[in-house]
This record gives C-alpha cells, structure tokens and sequence, in this order.
C-alpha cells in the first residue's frame, strides 16, 4: 500500500518540507524527534545469520572482539560465534564491520542489537558528511557512537547490553587510535590494544604480551588472531577458528589506505602458521 505524504512526516508531491528541513546533522537525534521507535534501543530486531531469540526467549549473545594498534594503524579482529547460553546459536556470525572508509567497529553483546547498532552508526556518519559536506574527525565520530550506545541503556538494563569497540586511522596525528566504552556511554581512549566481550580478560593478557610498539600490520594480524584463540581455549562462548568448515575470524586492516577486510585465504596461513608454531 503507498503511503500518503502525511504517512511519512511530511514529504509531500512538492518536495522535502518541515522536519526533513529542520538543521541538524545528526540522524539519530532526526530520528529521536520524528519517529523514536526507529530508534534500535526501542525495538528489538532479528539478526543476520542467528534469530534474536531462541526457542525458550534468550537472546544470542556476540562474543570476542579484539583491536590493536602498530605504527600507521590498526587491526580489529573478532571470533564468530553466537551463543544462547551453553547453546551455540551461530557459528558464523560477522562481529566486525567498516564504519565509514577509515574506521571500523566491533561489537559484542546482544547480538541483534549490535547489528542494529552498527548499521545506525553507519548512517549517522554518512548523513553527516552529505549534510555538512566533510566527515567527522575520529574523536568526533567515537563521541557519536558514545551516544548512540547510551541510548541503549535501557535495554542494558534489562540484560541487553551492547559494547562496542571503535578505531580507525586519524588523518591529522597519521596514527592509528582505538576507543572503548561501557553500557552507559562513556568512551575511553586505549593506547595500545583493547578487547571486549566474554573472551575478553583472555584476550587482553594474550595482547599484553604479544604486543609491542614496533609490529608490523602482518604481525599485528597474527597478534589478534592469537589472542582470539587463546581466549577461545578459556572462554567457552569464543571460537576460534574453525579449520574444518574453513570459518576463519573477521580481520580488519584500517590505515591510511582506509579500511580493508583481510581475505580467508590470508587468515587460513595465518591460522596455519599459529598452529605449526604452536606444536613445535
């Protein structure tokens, strides 16, 4: 059925009017004004490759995601696994995305939400460079997603959180930079490397001895792999990578070239190479 021009906040046969004229650069604060319940954290959303809930109401949780930085740079990895409980509810499941062209976020937590979450960060920041005509510097863009996920406090509240992990590659320090936050919005700058999720207190001692200031991006890739599997080898709720049905973690490479997700035929050496060391 089409919908009147009424329907849709006054879009009329004339052309944009009222609120779709109003200043602003924000799309979620549009959204907060004109249709709140568009809004992810006031409605609860199926996800892609696992149902938001299982048979008896919970909801798949996203596990491990971890993120570093090296000289020009950073890498953010992150296992793909859903569980429900003991249940796993996905064994493929995409933790890492692009954010714009020079950052990417992770995500962790209700996993139906934290797609959710990222496809809303996505917007924002794209609505943003068309309205004013350039992009947000990476402090400004993690202090909108600090935003975004407080509006999820609510839900966290209810036992469904969503904790992101932001970085990307700042065009005026030429450095890489990654950023953290907690269920009520507050952001935090980490220096050196950071990872969120069940798998997470692992990870970060995995990170805290593997990393060093002088990696290379292939070592800091092997470094994220590894410490998704030795989170994987404590953590129930985290895979690691998964040889036999060829399901490798989401790798990503953000530096001045801009964002590039690594290929499964790279990550398989990688794991391969982990694995041959590790038996040796």
């Amino acid at each position: 059925m089409r919908a009147s021009a009424r329907q849709v906040g006054g879009l009329g046969e004339a052309g944009l009017t009222g609120a779709y004229l109003a200043p602003g650069s924000s799309f979620a604060e549009f959204l907060a004004r004109e249709a709140p319940h568009l809004l992810p954290g006031s409605r609860i959303v199926g996800t892609e490759g696992a149902s938001l809930t299982s048979d008896d109401g919970a909801a798949p949780s996203a596990t491990t995601a971890v993120a570093l930085t090296y000289p020009g740079g950073i890498i953010m990895a992150g296992d793909r696994r859903a569980t429900v409980g003991t249940t796993i509810a996905s064994r493929d499941i995409e933790k890492v995305y692009p954010a714009d062209g020079t950052s990417a976020i992770a995500v962790a937590g209700t996993a139906g939400l934290a797609i959710e979450l990222v496809r809303m960060f996505q917007l924002e920041l794209e609505h943003y460079e068309k309205v004013e005509g350039t992009g947000l510097s990476i402090a400004g863009k993690a202090n909108r997603l600090a935003t975004l996920v407080r509006s999820h406090l609510a839900l966290a509240l209810r036992g469904l959180a969503v904790v992101p992990l932001y970085g990307g590659y700042d065009t005026e320090r030429k450095q890489g930079r990654i950023f953290s936050y907690d269920v009520t919005g507050g952001r935090y700058e980490e220096r050196e490397y950071h990872a969120v999720g069940s798998g997470a207190v692992f990870a970060r001692g995995s990170l805290k001895k593997l990393w060093n200031p002088q990696l290379t991006s292939d070592q800091a890739a092997r470094t994220a792999v590894t410490a998704l599997i030795d989170a994987a080898d404590d953590d129930a709720a985290t895979a690691g990578p998964d040889v036999g049905r060829a399901i490798w973690p989401v790798v990503a490479r953000v530096d001045e070239s801009g964002y590039r997700r690594l290929p499964d035929e790279e990550l398989a050496a990688i794991v391969h190479e982990i694995y041959e060391g590790a038996t040796r």
